[in-house]
Protein backbone atom coordinates (compact mmCIF):
# COMPACT_ATOMS: atom_id res chain seq x y z
CA UNK A 1 0.00 0.00 0.00
CA UNK A 2 1.45 3.34 -1.51
CA UNK A 3 1.80 6.02 1.57
CA UNK A 4 -0.67 9.30 1.24
CA UNK A 5 1.44 12.59 1.93
CA UNK A 6 -1.60 15.07 0.98
CA UNK A 7 0.92 18.40 2.05
CA UNK A 8 3.31 17.36 -0.67
CA UNK A 9 0.48 16.65 -3.32
CA UNK A 10 -1.33 19.84 -1.99
CA UNK A 11 1.93 21.90 -3.12
CA UNK A 12 2.26 20.33 -6.40
CA UNK A 13 -1.35 21.51 -7.44
CA UNK A 14 -1.62 25.03 -6.21
CA UNK A 15 -1.20 26.04 -10.35
CA UNK A 16 -2.36 29.76 -11.56
CA UNK A 17 -5.80 28.00 -13.06
CA UNK A 18 -6.08 25.89 -9.70
CA UNK A 19 -5.89 29.16 -7.40
CA UNK A 20 -8.27 30.54 -9.65
CA UNK A 21 -10.83 27.91 -9.16
CA UNK A 22 -10.10 28.18 -5.34
CA UNK A 23 -11.20 32.11 -5.14
CA UNK A 24 -14.12 31.73 -7.63
CA UNK A 25 -15.73 29.56 -5.35
CA UNK A 26 -14.65 31.12 -1.62
CA UNK A 27 -16.38 33.98 -3.40
CA UNK A 28 -19.58 31.97 -3.93
CA UNK A 29 -19.51 30.35 -0.96
CA UNK A 30 -20.16 34.03 0.36
CA UNK A 31 -22.49 34.65 -2.14
CA UNK A 32 -24.36 31.16 -1.27
CA UNK A 33 -24.48 31.81 3.01
CA UNK A 34 -26.31 35.32 2.51
CA UNK A 35 -28.45 33.81 0.41
CA UNK A 36 -29.42 31.07 2.70
CA UNK A 37 -29.43 33.19 5.47
CA UNK A 38 -31.76 35.35 4.17
CA UNK A 39 -34.25 32.69 2.29
CA UNK A 40 -34.10 29.66 3.95
CA UNK A 41 -37.62 29.09 3.75
CA UNK A 42 -37.94 29.82 0.22
CA UNK A 43 -35.14 27.31 -0.31
CA UNK A 44 -36.96 24.29 0.74
CA UNK A 45 -37.97 24.01 -2.71
CA UNK A 46 -34.38 23.93 -4.24
CA UNK A 47 -33.52 21.60 -1.52
CA UNK A 48 -36.23 18.81 -2.64
CA UNK A 49 -35.48 19.28 -6.48
CA UNK A 50 -31.87 18.40 -5.91
CA UNK A 51 -32.79 15.45 -3.40
CA UNK A 52 -34.85 13.92 -6.34
CA UNK A 53 -32.40 15.33 -9.18
CA UNK A 54 -29.35 13.58 -6.96
CA UNK A 55 -30.93 10.54 -6.34
CA UNK A 56 -31.91 10.27 -9.21
CA UNK A 57 -28.74 10.87 -11.42
CA UNK A 58 -26.09 8.93 -9.18
CA UNK A 59 -27.90 5.63 -9.54
CA UNK A 60 -28.06 6.45 -13.38
CA UNK A 61 -24.20 6.49 -13.44
CA UNK A 62 -24.50 3.06 -12.46
CA UNK A 63 -27.22 1.77 -14.73
CA UNK A 64 -29.82 1.80 -11.66
CA UNK A 65 -32.79 2.96 -13.18
CA UNK A 66 -36.76 3.09 -12.70
CA UNK A 67 -39.69 5.54 -14.11
CA UNK A 68 -39.87 9.40 -12.94
CA UNK A 69 -43.39 8.92 -11.54
CA UNK A 70 -41.95 5.78 -9.02
CA UNK A 71 -38.38 8.03 -8.39
CA UNK A 72 -40.11 11.09 -7.01
CA UNK A 73 -42.68 8.62 -4.90
CA UNK A 74 -39.47 6.76 -3.66
CA UNK A 75 -37.43 10.24 -2.36
CA UNK A 76 -40.11 11.63 -0.91
CA UNK A 77 -41.27 8.11 0.95
CA UNK A 78 -44.26 7.92 -0.45
CA UNK A 79 -43.83 4.49 -1.41
CA UNK A 80 -42.27 0.99 -1.13
CA UNK A 81 -39.41 0.29 -3.05
CA UNK A 82 -40.01 -2.72 -5.62
CA UNK A 83 -37.15 -4.82 -7.10
CA UNK A 84 -32.97 -4.49 -6.67
CA UNK A 85 -32.93 -1.17 -8.40
CA UNK A 86 -35.62 0.64 -5.79
CA UNK A 87 -34.41 -0.69 -2.97
CA UNK A 88 -30.91 0.61 -3.93
CA UNK A 89 -32.51 4.09 -4.84
CA UNK A 90 -34.32 4.28 -1.25
CA UNK A 91 -31.20 3.37 0.16
CA UNK A 92 -29.13 6.09 -1.75
CA UNK A 93 -32.28 8.82 -0.65
CA UNK A 94 -31.78 7.66 3.15
CA UNK A 95 -28.02 8.06 3.01
CA UNK A 96 -28.20 11.23 1.37
CA UNK A 97 -30.72 12.87 4.41
CA UNK A 98 -28.66 11.59 6.90
CA UNK A 99 -25.94 13.63 5.41
CA UNK A 100 -28.03 17.02 4.38
CA UNK A 101 -29.07 16.80 8.03
CA UNK A 102 -26.22 15.55 10.18
CA UNK A 103 -22.88 16.15 8.58
CA UNK A 104 -21.30 17.93 11.42
CA UNK A 105 -21.78 14.90 13.22
CA UNK A 106 -20.44 12.50 10.86
CA UNK A 107 -16.23 12.27 10.85
CA UNK A 108 -14.70 10.61 7.82
CA UNK A 109 -13.48 8.09 9.42
CA UNK A 110 -13.62 4.21 8.40
CA UNK A 111 -16.45 2.89 11.01
CA UNK A 112 -18.39 5.53 10.02
CA UNK A 113 -18.40 5.10 6.03
CA UNK A 114 -19.08 1.56 6.98
CA UNK A 115 -22.05 2.49 8.57
CA UNK A 116 -23.33 4.85 5.74
CA UNK A 117 -22.49 1.84 3.05
CA UNK A 118 -24.99 -0.48 5.49
CA UNK A 119 -27.40 2.11 5.01
CA UNK A 120 -26.75 2.24 1.72
CA UNK A 121 -27.84 -1.15 0.96
CA UNK A 122 -30.57 -1.42 4.12
CA UNK A 123 -33.24 -2.40 2.20
CA UNK A 124 -31.32 -5.02 -0.20
CA UNK A 125 -31.50 -8.54 0.27
CA UNK A 126 -27.67 -8.47 -0.17
CA UNK A 127 -25.37 -9.14 2.93
CA UNK A 128 -22.69 -6.77 1.27
CA UNK A 129 -23.08 -3.47 2.88
CA UNK A 130 -21.53 -2.40 5.37
CA UNK A 131 -18.40 -4.49 4.53
CA UNK A 132 -15.53 -4.23 3.22
CA UNK A 133 -14.89 -6.37 0.11
CA UNK A 134 -13.96 -9.72 0.30
CA UNK A 135 -12.66 -10.41 -3.13
CA UNK A 136 -10.46 -8.93 -5.28
CA UNK A 137 -12.05 -6.35 -8.05
CA UNK A 138 -10.96 -4.70 -11.02
CA UNK A 139 -12.53 -1.27 -12.99
CA UNK A 140 -13.24 -2.43 -16.68
CA UNK A 141 -14.21 -0.61 -19.30
CA UNK A 142 -16.10 -2.43 -22.74
CA UNK A 143 -14.34 -1.77 -25.89
CA UNK A 144 -16.33 -0.93 -29.26
CA UNK A 145 -16.04 -4.34 -30.47
CA UNK A 146 -17.74 -5.81 -26.99
CA UNK A 147 -14.36 -7.13 -25.52
CA UNK A 148 -13.43 -5.79 -21.92
CA UNK A 149 -9.76 -4.44 -20.43
CA UNK A 150 -9.24 -3.79 -17.32
CA UNK A 151 -8.78 0.06 -16.58
CA UNK A 152 -7.34 0.10 -13.40
CA UNK A 153 -7.11 -2.73 -10.64
CA UNK A 154 -7.39 -1.70 -7.33
CA UNK A 155 -6.09 -2.38 -3.83
CA UNK A 156 -6.62 -5.75 -3.08
CA UNK A 157 -9.50 -7.13 -0.96
CA UNK A 158 -6.67 -8.32 2.33
CA UNK A 159 -5.17 -4.49 1.95
CA UNK A 160 -8.65 -2.95 1.85
CA UNK A 161 -9.23 -2.20 5.63
CA UNK A 162 -5.39 -0.83 5.99
CA UNK A 163 -5.65 1.47 3.29
CA UNK A 164 -8.78 2.75 4.31
CA UNK A 165 -7.27 3.67 7.32
CA UNK A 166 -4.44 5.31 6.28
CA UNK A 167 -6.56 7.37 3.54
CA UNK A 168 -8.44 8.78 6.51
CA UNK A 169 -5.99 9.67 8.81
CA UNK A 170 -4.30 11.08 6.23
CA UNK A 171 -7.28 12.97 5.33
CA UNK A 172 -7.61 13.84 9.24
CA UNK A 173 -4.08 14.82 9.38
CA UNK A 174 -4.18 17.32 6.29
CA UNK A 175 -7.51 19.00 7.83
CA UNK A 176 -5.57 19.77 11.05
CA UNK A 177 -2.69 21.92 8.66
CA UNK A 178 -4.37 25.76 8.85
CA UNK A 179 -2.30 26.44 5.17
CA UNK A 180 -3.98 23.34 3.79
CA UNK A 181 -7.53 24.18 1.95
CA UNK A 182 -10.05 21.51 2.36
CA UNK A 183 -11.70 22.09 -1.22
CA UNK A 184 -8.49 21.00 -2.52
CA UNK A 185 -7.96 18.19 -0.40
CA UNK A 186 -11.82 16.86 -1.46
CA UNK A 187 -10.81 15.66 -4.70
CA UNK A 188 -8.02 14.35 -3.60
CA UNK A 189 -9.55 11.97 -1.32
CA UNK A 190 -12.28 10.81 -3.21
CA UNK A 191 -9.55 10.01 -6.26
CA UNK A 192 -7.84 7.77 -3.38
CA UNK A 193 -10.91 6.40 -2.23
CA UNK A 194 -12.01 5.38 -5.74
CA UNK A 195 -8.48 3.76 -6.38
CA UNK A 196 -8.85 1.60 -2.83
CA UNK A 197 -12.47 0.86 -4.56
CA UNK A 198 -12.79 -0.79 -0.68
CA UNK A 199 -16.80 -2.48 -1.81
CA UNK A 200 -18.07 -5.17 -3.31
CA UNK A 201 -20.70 -2.85 -4.82
CA UNK A 202 -21.46 0.39 -4.38
CA UNK A 203 -18.17 3.00 -4.67
CA UNK A 204 -19.11 5.10 -7.14
CA UNK A 205 -22.33 6.43 -5.10
CA UNK A 206 -20.30 6.07 -2.35
CA UNK A 207 -17.67 8.54 -3.25
CA UNK A 208 -20.14 11.15 -4.22
CA UNK A 209 -22.47 11.29 -1.14
CA UNK A 210 -18.66 11.02 0.26
CA UNK A 211 -17.94 14.47 -1.84
CA UNK A 212 -20.85 16.20 -0.32
CA UNK A 213 -20.12 15.08 3.05
CA UNK A 214 -16.53 16.49 2.93
CA UNK A 215 -17.91 19.85 1.29
CA UNK A 216 -20.88 20.20 3.90
CA UNK A 217 -18.67 19.65 6.41
CA UNK A 218 -16.28 22.94 5.09
CA UNK A 219 -19.07 25.07 5.13
CA UNK A 220 -19.99 24.31 1.60
CA UNK A 221 -23.59 23.57 0.97
CA UNK A 222 -23.85 24.16 -2.37
CA UNK A 223 -24.56 20.39 -3.07
CA UNK A 224 -27.86 20.49 -0.86
CA UNK A 225 -29.18 23.29 -3.46
CA UNK A 226 -27.66 21.90 -7.09
CA UNK A 227 -27.36 18.63 -7.01
CA UNK A 228 -23.53 17.76 -8.06
CA UNK A 229 -24.87 14.03 -8.99
CA UNK A 230 -26.78 15.76 -12.00
CA UNK A 231 -23.84 17.53 -13.13
CA UNK A 232 -21.68 14.70 -12.55
CA UNK A 233 -23.71 12.65 -14.55
CA UNK A 234 -23.98 15.25 -17.00
CA UNK A 235 -20.35 14.98 -18.05
CA UNK A 236 -19.75 11.48 -17.55
CA UNK A 237 -17.19 10.99 -20.13
CA UNK A 238 -15.26 13.59 -19.10
CA UNK A 239 -15.35 12.58 -15.47
CA UNK A 240 -14.20 9.09 -16.39
CA UNK A 241 -11.24 10.24 -18.47
CA UNK A 242 -10.37 13.00 -15.60
CA UNK A 243 -10.26 10.27 -13.01
CA UNK A 244 -8.08 7.91 -15.71
CA UNK A 245 -5.65 10.56 -16.01
CA UNK A 246 -5.04 10.71 -12.64
CA UNK A 247 -5.37 6.97 -11.45
CA UNK A 248 -2.72 6.14 -13.64
CA UNK A 249 0.80 5.29 -11.73
CA UNK A 250 -1.29 5.14 -8.17
CA UNK A 251 -0.52 2.25 -6.30
CA UNK A 252 3.24 3.63 -7.91
CA UNK A 253 2.64 7.06 -6.22
CA UNK A 254 3.44 8.54 -9.76
CA UNK A 255 -0.03 9.82 -10.03
CA UNK A 256 -1.24 13.24 -11.34
CA UNK A 257 -3.91 14.42 -8.83
CA UNK A 258 -4.47 17.57 -10.99
CA UNK A 259 -7.06 16.18 -13.85
CA UNK A 260 -9.70 14.88 -11.61
CA UNK A 261 -8.97 17.57 -8.80
CA UNK A 262 -9.48 20.35 -12.00
CA UNK A 263 -12.60 18.65 -12.62
CA UNK A 264 -14.30 18.73 -9.41
CA UNK A 265 -13.34 21.96 -8.55
CA UNK A 266 -15.10 22.66 -12.04
CA UNK A 267 -18.30 20.89 -11.05
CA UNK A 268 -18.91 22.83 -7.58
CA UNK A 269 -18.10 26.48 -9.90
CA UNK A 270 -21.32 24.92 -11.81
CA UNK A 271 -23.34 24.49 -9.36
CA UNK A 272 -22.61 27.56 -7.65
CA UNK A 273 -23.47 29.43 -11.08
CA UNK A 274 -26.66 27.58 -11.31
CA UNK A 275 -27.48 27.83 -7.83
CA UNK A 276 -27.19 32.00 -8.58
CA UNK A 277 -29.33 31.49 -11.52
CA UNK A 278 -32.24 29.49 -9.76
CA UNK A 279 -31.89 31.58 -6.86
CA UNK A 280 -32.67 34.74 -9.24
CA UNK A 281 -35.84 32.88 -11.34
CA UNK A 282 -36.88 31.23 -7.89
CA UNK A 283 -36.78 33.80 -5.27
CA UNK A 284 -35.47 37.06 -6.28
CA UNK A 285 -38.35 37.61 -9.21
CA UNK A 286 -40.53 35.37 -7.80
CA UNK A 287 -41.47 33.57 -11.60
CA UNK A 288 -44.30 31.52 -11.83
CA UNK A 289 -43.85 28.28 -13.30
CA UNK A 290 -44.74 28.76 -16.77
CA UNK A 291 -42.17 31.86 -16.39
CA UNK A 292 -39.59 29.21 -14.82
CA UNK A 293 -39.77 27.20 -17.90
CA UNK A 294 -39.48 30.11 -20.14
CA UNK A 295 -36.52 31.92 -18.01
CA UNK A 296 -35.25 27.91 -18.90
CA UNK A 297 -35.41 27.98 -22.60
CA UNK A 298 -34.42 31.98 -22.94
CA UNK A 299 -31.07 31.12 -20.82
CA UNK A 300 -30.17 27.87 -22.74
CA UNK A 301 -27.47 28.01 -25.35
CA UNK A 302 -28.84 25.90 -28.47
CA UNK A 303 -31.67 24.07 -27.79
CA UNK A 304 -33.19 21.97 -24.83
CA UNK A 305 -36.05 19.40 -25.29
CA UNK A 306 -38.94 18.66 -22.73
CA UNK A 307 -37.51 16.05 -20.76
CA UNK A 308 -34.49 18.20 -20.28
CA UNK A 309 -36.49 20.91 -19.20
CA UNK A 310 -38.36 18.75 -16.58
CA UNK A 311 -35.07 17.48 -15.40
CA UNK A 312 -34.60 20.86 -14.23
CA UNK A 313 -37.62 21.56 -12.50
CA UNK A 314 -38.91 18.02 -11.41
CA UNK A 315 -41.29 19.82 -9.28
CA UNK A 316 -43.17 21.42 -12.38
CA UNK A 317 -45.74 18.94 -13.67
CA UNK A 318 -45.63 17.51 -17.15
CA UNK A 319 -49.02 19.27 -18.21
CA UNK A 320 -47.75 22.71 -16.74
CA UNK A 321 -44.52 22.11 -18.82
CA UNK A 322 -46.29 21.13 -22.21
CA UNK A 323 -48.95 23.88 -22.23
CA UNK A 324 -46.18 27.08 -21.34
CA UNK A 325 -44.76 25.62 -24.38
CA UNK A 326 -47.77 25.95 -26.18
CA UNK A 327 -48.06 29.52 -25.18
CA UNK A 328 -44.85 30.21 -25.70
CA UNK A 329 -44.68 28.71 -29.33
CA UNK A 330 -47.68 30.33 -29.62
CA UNK A 331 -46.75 33.97 -29.31
CA UNK A 332 -43.54 33.01 -31.31
CA UNK A 333 -41.16 33.20 -28.37
CA UNK A 334 -39.49 29.83 -29.31
CA UNK A 335 -39.12 28.17 -32.20
CA UNK A 336 -39.88 24.20 -32.20
CA UNK A 337 -37.21 21.85 -33.62
CA UNK A 338 -37.84 18.14 -35.25
CA UNK A 339 -40.80 16.22 -34.04
CA UNK A 340 -41.84 13.26 -32.05
CA UNK A 341 -39.11 12.18 -29.58
CA UNK A 342 -36.55 14.29 -30.91
CA UNK A 343 -38.60 17.29 -30.31
CA UNK A 344 -36.62 20.51 -28.71
CA UNK A 345 -37.31 23.68 -28.48
CA UNK A 346 -34.76 27.03 -29.01
CA UNK A 347 -35.41 30.25 -28.05
CA UNK A 348 -36.18 32.74 -30.90
CA UNK A 349 -33.78 35.73 -30.46
CA UNK A 350 -35.15 37.80 -33.65
CA UNK A 351 -38.63 38.31 -31.58
CA UNK A 352 -36.94 40.59 -29.04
Amino acid sequence: MRTLNYKYEYQKLLSPEIVSYLAQIHEMKGQQNLFVEAQKDALAELLEIAKIQSTEASNRIEGIITTDDRLKKIVMNKTTPKGRSEREIAGYRDVLNTIHENYDFIPVRPGMILQLHRDLYKFSNSAIGGSFKNSDNIIAEELPDGTKRVRFQPVPAWETSEAMDSLCSALQEALMDPELDSLLLMPMFILDFLCIHPFNDGNGRMSRLLTLLLLYRSGYFVGKYISLERLIADSKTTYYEALQDSSTGWHEGTNDYLPFVRYMLGIVIAAYREFVFRVDVLITRGLSKPERVREIIRSTTGKITKTQIMKQCPDISQKTVERALRELMGNGEIIKIGGGRYTSYTWNWEKE
